[in-house]
């Protein structure tokens, strides 16, 4: 919130990325105009896509505890799906790209994770128990888990198929470094 130049509270809209979990994979197939009109008459504003892969940019001044629940369930009703979805601002997504702690390299993916509080330790945890491929690396960087992974392992990996689990589904969210960069741009 900003004040005016009385001290009244007034509603500055925040930029916010949603990553959506699960979109376009196993069976859930959605038409992103359709995703629009579902941000849009949730409230939303300035609402676009990045990708066909479940990233949704728009401006809100709601709080983002607040969001994440009016949008999940919009999504659940509209979709007829178990929807769930992770919000970061314009300054979180800037963080993101510019803590990258791994060199790019034509031979290798690097993914970056969005999720619940604290889901970078349980990812580390996970990692530290699995079997490495070659030039598998991941850190933690400022409350983020970044994973670096041979182009054509990433589903095959010991890492990869953790990820997949249930367990993980209302928590994480992952996308590749390249797709937040575009975002970036695009807020």
């Amino acid at each position: 919130y900003q004040c005016d130049y009385e001290g009244y509270a007034i509603n500055i809209p925040m930029k916010y990325c949603a990553f959506l979990r699960g979109v376009n994979v196993n069976g859930t197939s959605m038409k992103m105009a359709e995703v629009i009109k579902v941000f849009s008459d949730a409230g939303m504003k300035d609402v676009s896509i990045v990708l066909a892969s479940g990233n949704i940019l728009f401006s809100s001044d709601k709080k983002p505890s607040e969001l994440k629940i009016i949008l999940e369930k919009a999504m659940s009703h509209y979709f007829e799906y178990e929807a769930f979805l992770f919000l970061k601002n314009q300054d979180e997504i800037a963080e993101i790209v510019n803590n990258n702690p791994f060199n790019k390299a034509e031979d290798l993916h690097i993914y970056a994770f969005v999720g619940i509080e604290d889901v970078e330790t349980l990812l580390m945890e996970e990692f530290s128990k699995s079997d490495k491929a070659e030039n598998e690396n991941a850190q933690i960087v400022a409350d983020t888990f970044y994973w670096q992974i041979q182009k054509g392992n990433t589903l095959g990996s010991t890492f990869g198929k953790v990820l997949g689990k249930k367990k993980l589904k209302d928590k994480i969210t992952s996308r590749n470094i390249n797709t937040f960069e575009r975002i970036l741009k695009k807020l």
